[in-house]
């Protein structure tokens, strides 16, 4: 039986690059994405090569940025035009293949091993996509050709920007094990920790490490990651959005500095809820029965709780609810370095109505709030996000004008947070 062919593609520096392909004239200067440019404050979405070369990163201030390089052009993000250069990459891929799996607005993985019949092997399709990307788009892609998923991601990240990078059997041992065990999917910095105090540093050191030592330290992450080291993740690529698969929408992100202010932390729940409700609704799964929230203290340590709620898309619903879990049980003092909020239970559209006919919440209806934030997403889709914000997160200046996705966290599925302190409400 002959290997699968996968890719994953990440195209580089996306929002920048888009900003600079709507304005050929922004091209060799130190450019960042970020909120209001007028106002200063918020955080860097994106920022191009020549940003990077001044240390600037993705999440930290703008204000610290402009300390980095006074000289920068800051521009603000056009959502709808990100999500229109996706739409056409994603088209450019379907030229090659009909299975693709889309991670985020930036990256893609697809099942090349029936059209390498018709285009050739894993590279040189690669190599084809890029090409028809950059001339038709002209933004980057990197992509990385392997024989499963978790090798083609990994293999996407080594070269970038602008380049094909290839992991196969012969050669993924001498390639993927010598690196640092962060560079695998899902080892995020609390694993690491846990991994290092057991003396495993390098992916091979994980890849060999006996399944019983790291269950016992991890929990069933510690199987999946071993599997995934050793390159056994036989997972498909998953064509389409089957919202059946799709058991839970989550977001997180790193606060730019340690908070224990109970209000700003509110509006933060707010925000993130937003994330959470557009993609729920943009899924179209229906309504969610389960909040849950991880809170990360300045030690690196991670706390999970959730509860049951009355099924809601709504985004007052989940923060409201975020919030009261929060509250519940943090202790008072401690201090948040990052915060997510994930709902789960999806009906699918299966409505619970009251005698009238409409779900009835808080003296209005239920179907009035959902009509309100459908039209509230319309609005932002054509104008970009800032167009519509919530009061609660415009209170703050940290958040105002700050188009929330989150970072990459380390998620894993809650029966999987093995050592992990969970609390169930």
């Amino acid at each position: 039986m002959r290997d699968r062919v996968i890719l994953h593609s990440d195209l580089n520096n996306f929002f920048a690059s888009v900003e600079i392909a709507l304005d050929p004239t922004l091209k060799g200067k130190p450019l960042i994405v970020c909120g209001d440019p007028k106002e200063r404050h918020g955080i860097v979405l994106a920022k191009n090569e020549e940003a990077k070369k001044f240390g600037i990163k993705t999440a930290e201030t703008v204000y610290s940025a402009l300390r980095k390089c006074p000289q920068l052009t800051l521009v603000p993000s056009q959502h709808h035009q990100y999500k229109r250069y996706s739409q056409h990459v994603v088209e450019i891929y379907s030229r090659f293949t009909d299975k693709i799996e889309e991670c985020s607005i930036d990256e893609c993985s697809l099942d090349m091993t029936e059209s390498t019949f018709l285009f050739g092997n894993g590279r040189e399709i690669a190599e084809k996509i890029r090409k028809t990307v950059k001339e038709e788009l002209g933004v980057t892609v990197s992509i990385g050709v392997s024989f499963n998923k978790v090798f083609a991601k990994l293999a996407s990240e080594l070269k970038k920007p602008d380049a094909v990078t290839v992991i196969t059997r012969e050669n993924y041992k001498e390639i993927v094990w010598r690196l640092p065990v962060t560079e695998l999917l899902f080892v995020g910095k609390s694993t690491a920790e846990t991994l290092q105090k057991l003396g495993i540093r390098t992916i091979g050191g994980l890849a060999n490490a006996e399944e019983e030592y790291l269950v016992k330290a991890l929990g069933k992450r510690g199987r999946q990651l071993r599997i995934y080291a050793r390159g056994e993740d036989n997972e498909p690529v998953k064509a389409g959005k089957d919202k059946e698969d799709l058991k839970s929408i989550g977001n997180s992100t790193t606060l730019a500095e340690d908070i224990t202010d109970r209000e700003e932390i509110k509006r933060w729940f707010y925000a993130l809820a937003e994330s959470v409700t557009s993609r729920q609704r943009a899924a179209d799964v229906g309504r969610a029965d389960t909040v849950h929230i991880v809170v990360r203290n300045e030690k690196f340590q991670d706390f999970t709780w959730q509860t049951k709620v009355s099924p809601t898309a709504l985004c007052g619903d989940v923060a409201k609810t975020a919030f009261q879990l929060f509250d519940r049980h943090w202790p008072f003092g401690m201090r948040v370095r990052m915060l997510g909020v994930t709902v789960s239970g999806f009906d699918y559209h299966v409505e619970q109505l009251s005698l009238d006919g409409a779900l009835t919440q808080n003296g209005a209806t239920y179907e009035k709030k959902e009509r309100a934030e459908n039209a509230v997403a319309k609005l932002r889709e054509k104008y970009g996000y800032a167009t519509v914000q919530r009061g609660i997160v415009l209170e703050d200046e940290k958040l105002n004008g700050l188009d929330i996705r989150g970072k990459k966290e380390e998620r894993i599925s809650s029966e999987e947070q093995g050592k992990e302190k969970t609390k169930n409400v």
